[in-house]
């Protein structure tokens, strides 16, 4: 079982300009995503803001981009399932988030890698992929009704 990368993947009815407004422009991230990121998707952006999702308010996303292709890439680093408001993260290493788009007959198919997870310290290195590998299938679902709306 592989434990330094998740992979999930999705075909979209949509084509990969509508997809990647989605994941590529800060108002629909945040829509769909359960965040408020200040700022916009460019490489070397830090962004960071509130994460919205019901239970997680108290908490704050921030990220570095690190690729922008339009319509093909967009890759981020982050301190996964950073949820301990009284840990400081900065000192550790991240994991990279890619979100890849290609198109396909029935319109995008979007998948989503997160990598680096045998980095994390590994008193919360299984919690944070346990959690991670669900969430990124709930915002898989997330993107797919905010494409489709």
């Amino acid at each position: 079982m592989n434990t330094d990368r998740i992979e999930k993947r999705i075909v979209l009815r949509a084509p990969p300009s509508r997809v990647w407004r989605a994941i590529a422009t800060t108002a629909e991230f945040n829509t769909w995503f359960g965040v408020k990121l200040e700022g916009s998707f460019a490489p070397g952006q830090r962004l960071k803001g509130r994460i919205t999702t019901p239970g997680y308010e108290h908490l704050v996303m921030d990220i570095e981009v690190e690729r922008v292709e339009p319509e093909r890439l967009l890759s981020y680093r982050w301190h996964p399932y950073a949820i301990d408001p009284n840990e400081d993260y900065s000192k550790e290493p991240t994991t990279l988030v890619e979100f890849s788009l290609t198109k396909v007959a029935e319109g995008t198919e979007l998948t989503v890698v997160e990598s680096g997870f045998d980095r994390i310290p590994e008193k919360r290195r299984a919690e944070a992929f346990r959690m991670n590998e669900g969430g990124w299938s709930e915002q898989l679902r997330n993107v797919e009704r905010h494409v489709a709306a």
